[in-house]
């Protein structure tokens, strides 16, 4: 057996199924699309069907809202896969599964669940809305305003850099509804996309992950009714903390298949590209590059469904999620770069796979915390200990 396709021990059976339905999912509807979607920097919509269709929107939502009712390492799973052929899709994927779907299931009233749950199960995208210009890392600096009027709120200002804007139908929003207690006045909000006020702006034209969308939010006095308050208000900034040291486990996810996607190309090239009369995959050197690129992915590998096994487990998996999303992505990027190497000139071109993996694997270490960001959460815990 290849090793593109040796199972992963710590798999179970029905994971590995999971697994392999998604890889063939991966291979025959999403690959023939990648480069046209890259070129033209925007998602298929047909593909975004398929991609309910084959319930990969809401895999941990539960089955009485149309999900399929299953675990976050399922969901990393997908991701994963997906990353393989694609980094763009995977995101999709990604955000929709471990950020949105999943502060639904945890923070929403049941009214809420009732009515938003199976629309994000089955047809409508959902996106993230925390960061803004001026709040990235310092992600409480936020100046999205939230004005109570009785029995609705008033939100005013923007947002930027929002993944799965232009495709999005509900975005979970956070504003600041009393600016003088700072962090304990954020509150987040459910916001559909044809609410009054409410407008989605400039999408982002990006080094990577360019059929992904990144676009601007703009609040206009969008007017959203009181009952679309997630959880509890002045409770946003604990949502969203909660929500995005689960998210870091899903883009670990990513940048775990956007590193297996890159090996497979570079190991099929390697031995197919000859010089001074044999295959270059004979030579010492080239043989030691690459086993450097397999270590780096067992390791990825070993890190990413540690934490995920941990947080289906109940049990506490914040630094471990830091530890694989910091790790993940710089490793992602390494086994990347060796790749380019690998290919030569062939792999500074459009014309073979590997640069795109490249310039997907760079906002692994940007979005939803950056690396540093991680580094700080990781020795906060240490020392805490």
């Amino acid at each position: 057996m290849s090793s593109e396709f040796r199972p992963l021990t710590m798999l179970t059976e029905d994971e590995l199924a999971f697994q392999g339905a998604i890889r063939e999912f991966a291979e025959a509807e999403i690959r023939p699309l990648v480069s046209q979607m890259d070129h033209d920097a925007k998602m298929n919509p047909d593909l975004i069907k398929k991609l309910f269709e084959m319930g990969l929107i809401g895999i941990e939502s539960p089955d009485k809202f149309g999900g399929a009712g299953s675990t976050f390492t399922m969901a990393c799973i997908a991701v994963e896969e997906i990353a393989r052929v694609d980094g763009s899709v995977s995101v999709l994927v990604d955000v929709q599964n471990t950020l949105v779907t999943n502060a639904m299931i945890k923070w929403a009233t049941d009214k809420q669940k009732d009515k938003y749950l199976p629309l994000l199960a089955q047809k409508w995208v959902g996106a993230y809305a925390l960061s803004e210009s001026s709040s990235g890392s310092d992600a409480f600096a936020l100046k999205l305003r939230a004005e109570d009027k009785g029995d609705h709120y008033v939100l005013n200002g923007h947002k930027l850099w929002i993944t799965n804007g232009h495709e999005a139908s509900l975005f979970l929003c956070f504003a600041n509804l009393d600016p003088a207690k700072g962090y304990k006045g954020i509150t987040g909000f459910i916001v559909e996309k044809d609410f009054a006020g409410f407008t989605v702006g400039k999408k982002e034209d990006k080094l990577g992950i360019r059929a992904s969308s990144t676009c601007e939010l703009i609040f206009e006095n969008c007017k959203v009714p009181k009952e679309n308050v997630l959880g509890e208000v002045g409770k946003g900034y604990k949502i969203a903390i909660e929500t995005l040291n689960e998210g870091r486990i899903g883009i670990g996810a990513q940048m775990l298949g956007i590193a297996q996607g890159a090996y497979n190309e570079t190991l099929k090239y390697i031995k197919s590209r000859e010089q001074f009369g044999k295959s270059i995959s004979e030579f010492q050197g080239v043989q030691f590059q690459l086993a450097e690129m397999r270590t780096q992915l067992e390791a990825i590998r070993l890190l990413v469904y540690n934490a995920a096994r941990l947080k289906d487990a109940g049990q506490d998996f914040v630094k471990e999620a830091a530890i694989a999303k910091l790790y993940a992505s710089r490793a992602a990027e390494k086994v990347c770069s060796i790749g380019v190497d690998l290919f030569g000139g062939n792999g500074f071109t459009k014309e073979y796979p590997i640069e795109k993996y490249f310039r997907d694997a760079k906002i692994g270490q940007i979005y939803e915390g950056t690396s540093n960001m991680q580094l700080q959460t990781i020795a906060k815990m240490e020392l805490a200990e």
